[in-house]
């Protein structure tokens, strides 16, 4: 089970509030949040827009793996991960976006960091990853910073802003340190005997 706070050092990560509503519209309403994050992220970021969010993620029960940035008790942002389903239900996407006046602490890499830390604690999760958009050197940074690998560019994999830009696919996974093995497909396991057994 996520837990619900994490104590990040410089922030701590913790559920949303209905109080955070004005600081959500202040630090969400911002073209440059929105240039880097999925098109269901709306721009401009209206008090509807805030209100639905928090009706999602302030309300008991509090979605597990969603959490409010908290920097001095004021919601700079937030960090999400998104488990995966069917045959990725062993990886999480995470997501994540710290309103401007808060960048450039090192509060993103110690939120990502935490958070990727909680997931890999799960017993039924080995990866997390992030694509980010190829224009975003600052997010890739985080991304490094908190023990991301570099696999690969999924070259033209987005449509934003009007431009066809390419994403950088960053992971880290429970034992990195583990060379890639890949499995005996069922013919070769015939063929080796396993039917006799």
């Amino acid at each position: 089970m996520l837990p619900r706070e994490i104590d990040c050092g410089p922030c701590l990560l913790r559920p949303w509030r209905r109080s955070d509503r004005e600081a959500l519209l202040l630090h969400a309403d911002d073209r440059g949040v929105w240039r880097n994050l999925r098109d269901r992220f709306p721009h401009p970021y209206t008090e509807a827009d805030a209100d639905e969010w928090l009706a999602h993620a302030a309300d008991e029960p509090v979605p597990a793996g969603t959490w409010a940035v908290d920097v001095d008790g004021v919601a700079a942002g937030t960090v999400s991960l998104h488990r995966g389903r069917d045959d990725e239900r062993c990886a999480a996407e995470i997501g994540y976006w710290l309103g401007a006046s808060f960048r450039g602490r090192g509060i993103a890499t110690a939120a990502v960091r935490a958070a990727t830390g909680a997931a890999l604690a799960e017993p039924e999760l080995f990866r997390v990853f992030a694509a980010v958009f190829a224009w975003n050197p600052a997010s890739m940074r985080v991304l490094e910073k908190a023990g991301y690998l570099r696999e690969g560019v999924m070259v033209r994999g987005t449509l934003k802003d009007g431009v066809l830009v390419d994403r950088v696919l960053y992971a880290r996974t429970r034992d990195p340190g583990l060379p890639y093995v890949p499995a005996a497909p069922r013919a070769a396991a015939f063929r080796s005997g396993e039917r006799h057994r």
